[in-house]
């Protein structure tokens, strides 16, 4: 046992946070070696004056950034320097700008992080257009893709339509998915130092790309609902940002949608204040809802992305962004700047799936697919508080007592099993905490695989922290 106490009237941010960077910096000087065992944490929480909570955070931070281990019934440990080596882990500005999550998923744990299309066999249908796309395009594959053919933009047009509001194809761009479409957005519509703003929870991907190219993140709060009209005016007033990136339609990662006068009450607050509006319905035609888009009411200024990944099937790289009228052509040229290029035989690829009506049946048979899987969640983790819906490939669980979100996804993790906690979707930092991970289901390799993952996690939810470490 050792008496190291961490210092937390040095550095920046909210205490647990201080705490986490205290216990770094002491293993970086050696102050605790290898094999030291942290203070338990309601002795500290009493020694320095703060809530077991923030301790229990702090523990659970520098459990993800691979410095200590616990052991059942034995405490918290300090992990040999070899084992955290910057070969071994990534460094601090690596986590902060990407996350925590991993790119490469081990061998032998369950993907629950990630939200792709399920598996049907649509490998196949992709591979056909793909040869076919070979045979008759020969000269188009194998040259820069320079001029865009027309059935690209068509199927744009197709693809986004939606609730009797359907683009102008002048105003498509296709791009390398929905991320490229946001991000070259983002690019065109704003400046180095612009505040963009995020939902308190988003997709991080695009929030942390932003700060890469200069832009500062703004968030707003939301509620069951969605974005809070009302704080998005004050954000407005006060801060006035550029640009607000928002997903109204099952919303990644709470899956709530923004009823119908929140979202003409969003769409006026940004024309009034010369905001423009990314909306992410990425979701949106995989759920049915017949709430406006922001496009439909808002064309002027809402930029509308979506593509393939989700519904139809991730690797083909597919999307495409409905533009206010004369911004497609600098999207165009922005999204060409930002990834190099659009390739001829993905782009094709995807307008041929969307043009023959293959993406919409893949679509079809991807919602049917996560209609059981999602009963079967249901099924596995019934009394426990979680939001789902029957086409949307993921869930939000509420973790009971004493579970925190870092510490569950790492308990997880050592049982096979890779989840989100909260922290990967908060677009900027922040005090608050929901007691929360995000649970995809879509990309398991089959039913059987999904029921045992889920089993695992019950197991754990069961278990209160037991089973992990002695001293949560």
């Amino acid at each position: 046992m050792t008496n190291w106490l961490p210092d937390v009237s040095r550095g920046f941010g909210p205490v647990y946070l201080r705490i986490a960077d205290s216990i770094e910096s002491a293993i970086a000087a050696g102050t605790l070696p290898a094999g030291s065992k942290l203070p338990p944490q309601r002795n500290l929480a009493y020694d320095i004056g703060v809530t077991i909570g923030t301790i229990g955070r702090a523990y659970a931070l520098v459990h993800e950034r691979g410095l200590v281990a616990g052991e059942v019934g034995r405490g918290t440990y300090v992990l040999d320097r070899a084992e955290t080596a910057p070969g071994n882990q990534p460094d601090p500005l690596t986590i902060a700008l990407g996350g925590t999550r991993p790119i490469d998923a081990p061998a032998g744990k369950i993907r629950f992080d990630t939200t792709a299309a399920p598996d049907l066999g649509q490998g196949k249908i992709i591979g056909s257009v793909l040869a076919a796309i070979g045979e008759e395009q020969l000269s188009e594959i194998s040259s820069y893709s320079r001029v865009f053919p027309q059935n690209w933009y068509e199927a744009g047009r197709r693809w986004l339509a939606r609730n009797d509001w359907t683009p102008d194809t002048e105003n498509i761009v296709p791009t390398l998915g929905a991320h490229a479409a946001a991000v070259s957005v983002i690019s065109a519509v704003s400046s180095p130092g612009d505040k963009i703003v995020f939902e308190d929870l988003s997709y991080t991907q695009v929030s942390r790309s932003a700060r890469i190219l200069g832009r500062r993140t703004i968030t707003v709060d939301s509620d069951e609902n969605g974005v809070i009209p009302d704080d998005f005016e004050r954000l407005c007033l006060q801060q006035h940002p550029k640009l607000a990136f928002l997903m109204p339609t099952a919303h990644n990662p709470t899956l709530a949608t923004m009823p119908c006068e929140r979202r003409v009450r969003i769409a006026e607050i940004a024309r009034r204040h010369g905001v423009w509006l990314i909306e992410d319905d990425l979701y949106g035609g995989m759920t049915g809802d017949e709430n406006p888009l922001l496009a439909s009411l808002a064309p002027d200024r809402t930029f509308l992305i979506s593509g393939l990944s989700k519904s139809v099937a991730a690797g083909v790289r597919g999307g495409w962004v409905a533009c206010p009228p004369h911004f497609a052509q600098r999207i165009k040229v922005t999204h060409k700047m930002i990834t190099g290029g659009l390739p001829f035989i993905l782009a094709e690829a995807c307008a041929r799936l969307v043009q023959s009506g293959q993406a919409h049946e893949i679509r079809k048979a991807s919602t049917a697919e996560l209609a059981i899987r999602e009963r079967l969640a249901r099924q596995q983790l019934q009394g426990y508080d979680f939001v789902s819906h029957p086409h949307v490939p993921f869930l939000w669980l509420k973790l009971p007592d004493p579970w925190l979100s870092g510490t569950f996804k790492n308990a997880a993790y050592r049982d096979g099993v890779l989840i989100d906690d909260e922290d990967e979707f908060k677009a900027a930092r922040a005090e608050k905490v929901y007691h929360r991970v995000r649970i995809g289901f879509s990309s398991s390799r089959n039913r059987d695989d999904l029921v045992a993952g889920l089993m695992t996690l019950r197991r754990l939810l069961e278990s209160g922290g037991a089973g992990y470490d002695g001293e949560i």
